[in-house]
């Protein structure tokens, strides 16, 4: 163990972190596990070496990062998330991090798992200092779909829908191709990219037979593709498009929400993309199931009864669903509205 006299200060520690922020970030968003980054500094605050995770069944970001030095004893790991503490695919970064001989460990956001968590109470039993709480608020919104799925058991639900200013999805005849732009539509194919998986009802795939595949601006299928997931009792028709997925076709033959999300969540579904129709998206908000929405409004105006979202059985406006808005971009005329439930303000 170093001297405490002689250890990286604190600004090291804190720019260490958001090196290892910005790392994590090139980690796949999809999957069991969460994006993290480590980097590690010698007793000068200098940086040896860094590393992040690359995905299910590859080294963890702590084993990475200490893959890369020959003598790791007294140095200090700069970690996203805790250290996990159980055996996975792959053994407990605790004991890979006590093993190796680091003589201090700082990390941003504790790991809400019953599996996982733990791993600060193993390293202190072994000796090695431990800090955490170090730039939290930025893990804790890189983090966030992948957090909130392991804390409440379920994936992290995300409800799109493209409107007119005034809030209409289609026009009176039903036509609804197309509302936004190119730039806006572009942007929902990387969005159902960032995601496991990727619901409709069975209304939508009768009506539209949806493709629901990911792809980049040639038209080309992007690497990660979700699974079409189907709410509803209706059987999807064998010569629908949804057949042909890529990944696959998941059909419910329900449309009980909590009883889907622990479906979808026992099947390793930790980001759930909703698209599929005022009726589903309605079903979601009303259920209180909702953690982003992503609202694209574009500069139009159609009138009538075609509205984005359905009745949410709301009377008043003292039962208003409360929102706050977490980023707004500008996609060519269009812009996107990313918002939040207002208690997780």
């Amino acid at each position: 163990m170093t001297d405490t006299a002689h250890r990286a200060s604190d600004t090291a520690i804190e720019a260490a972190m958001r090196r290892a922020l910005e790392i994590a970030a090139r980690g796949p968003a999809v999957g069991e596990n969460p994006q993290v980054g480590c980097v590690l500094l010698d007793a000068r605050g200098e940086q040896v070496a860094e590393g992040w995770h690359r995905g299910t069944g590859t080294p963890h970001a702590e084993v990475d990062a200490l893959s890369r030095v020959v003598d790791s004893s007294g140095l200090t790991a700069v970690v996203t998330l805790e250290p996990c503490n159980h055996t996975g695919r792959t053994g407990p970064c605790a004991d890979a991090l006590i093993a190796a001989g680091v003589a201090r460990v700082v990390y941003a956001v504790a790991d809400p798992g019953e599996l996982a968590g733990g791993g600060a109470e193993r390293l202190r039993e072994a000796g090695v200092e431990v800090t955490h709480g170090v730039l939290a608020d930025e893990a804790e919104d890189l983090l966030h779909p992948w957090l909130t799925s392991v804390r409440f058991g379920r994936p992290f639900v995300t409800v799109k829908w493209a409107s007119t200013l005034d809030g209409r999805a289609a026009a009176a005849d039903g036509t609804s191709q197309w509302i936004t732009g190119a730039a806006a539509r572009q942007r929902v194919h990387e969005q159902r990219a960032a995601h496991d998986a990727i619901a409709v009802g069975t209304g939508t795939v009768l009506a539209d037979d949806p493709s629901l595949t990911a792809r980049g601006d040639g038209g080309e299928l992007l690497p990660h593709q979700p699974v079409p997931v189907v709410f509803g009792e209706r059987p999807v028709p064998a010569d629908a498009r949804l057949r042909q997925h890529p990944a696959g076709l998941l059909e419910l033959g329900h449309r009980d929400l909590d009883r889907a999300l622990a479906e979808l969540h026992g099947r390793g579904i930790r980001r759930l993309y909703v698209e599929g129709g005022p009726t589903l998206a309605s079903a979601f908000i009303q259920a209180g199931l909702v953690d982003e929405y992503l609202v694209y409004l574009a500069p139009l105006l159609l009138g009538g009864p075609k509205t984005a979202i359905d009745s949410l059985g709301i009377e008043t406006m003292r039962d208003a669903r409360a929102l706050r808005i977490h980023r707004i971009e500008t996609l060519g005329d269009d812009l996107l509205l990313v918002a939040r439930p207002a208690k997780e303000a």
